[in-house]
């Protein structure tokens, strides 16, 4: 008998079942007392998602122990499980009510993409795991953009299917990162089709990308976006997504990027990955409970010596 297996089989099974009752339970409830269902769902987050706690405060201390007090780290990754809580209940509002986005989220910069799309070679939307991001893609949906976003499929695919079929109500297409052939092949048709391909690039990407400076520690990052640009002449807009006092959304479309060049391919990509990831930085300084902190960012290490360097 397999303890593990067991185990992640009840972790999931309890997840599914959590999943919908929530689901049932927003449906059915006031608008006005989602937020308040949300902070009591965060509340028991803290207490109980030990591991998550945990490793949202190594990830804060990484970040931001030289410039901020213990007290002031926890803060943050209280606010993150709040924040956290809150687009998970939004999102399972919005999505039988996809109409009312319009009312709650609001775009600056739309000119940077409206720009970019005129030129008919697509948008990549750099960005990351920050804010309500799914209701990011939901609002391009409901405004008449053709939007895709790159997602990696969760391990349990009963929650894969609700997530799915969620993001199909919205008008969101979704291309998984798996298998590699086909996630390339599919965001290369969406972008010469002139279309939005959102990409987030602020989770460890193992040694398969390149490791650049984020918040003063190596991290190993994806290096889709600039590729995808290359291949395709597709604008890299960095976007991210802000929680209002109000509760409202602000979608931020920053100016388009446009890419350095070189002699050098490999430090190319490595040259624009950092500039995107410094941009990823900034946004998470200014609003550091925004990002997922429940992540081990800086998981994976750089090797000790370039193995393509000579002996």
């Amino acid at each position: 008998m397999d303890v593990k297996k067991i185990r992640k089989f009840f972790t999931r099974l309890a997840a599914w079942v959590g999943i919908n009752i929530c689901s049932g339970i927003v449906r059915l409830a006031p608008a006005k007392y989602l937020y308040f269902f949300a902070r009591q769902i965060a509340g028991l987050a803290f207490i109980f998602a030990r591991k998550q706690k945990a490793i949202a405060l190594d990830g804060l201390s990484i970040a931001f122990g030289k410039e901020k007090s213990p007290r002031e780290l926890e803060a943050i990754a209280k606010d993150c499980f709040v924040y956290m809580a809150k687009s998970a209940v939004e999102l399972m509002f919005f999505f039988d009510k996809p109409k009312a986005l319009k009312e709650r989220v609001h775009m600056q910069g739309r000119q940077n993409l409206d720009a970019a799309l005129a030129r008919k070679h697509g948008v990549i939307l750099v960005s990351a795991h920050f804010g309500n991001f799914p209701l990011l893609l939901g609002s391009l949906a409901v405004e008449g953009y053709q939007a895709a976003g790159i997602m990696k499929p969760m391990h349990d695919a009963r929650m894969e299917r609700i997530f799915f079929k969620k993001r199909e109500k919205f008008g969101v297409k979704t291309i998984y990162s798996q298998p590699r052939n086909i996630c390339v092949n599919s965001t290369i048709n969406a972008l010469r089709n002139n279309e939005v391909v959102f990409i987030p690039i602020d989770q460890n990407f193992g040694t398969a990308g390149v490791f650049v400076d984020f918040f003063g520690a190596k991290a190993a990052t994806a290096t889709g976006p600039v590729i995808f640009a290359q291949r395709t002449q597709a604008a890299l807009i960095p976007c991210f997504i802000l929680r209002q006092p109000n509760d409202h959304h602000q979608i931020v479309f920053e100016p388009e990027l446009k890419l350095e060049t070189g002699t050098d391919p490999a430090e190319v990509i490595r040259e624009n990955i950092q500039r995107l990831t410094n941009i990823i930085e900034t946004y998470i300084r200014r609003y550091p409970a925004e990002w997922g902190w429940i992540h081990r960012r800086w998981k994976s290490k750089p090797p000790a010596k370039d193995p393509k360097q000579p002996t």
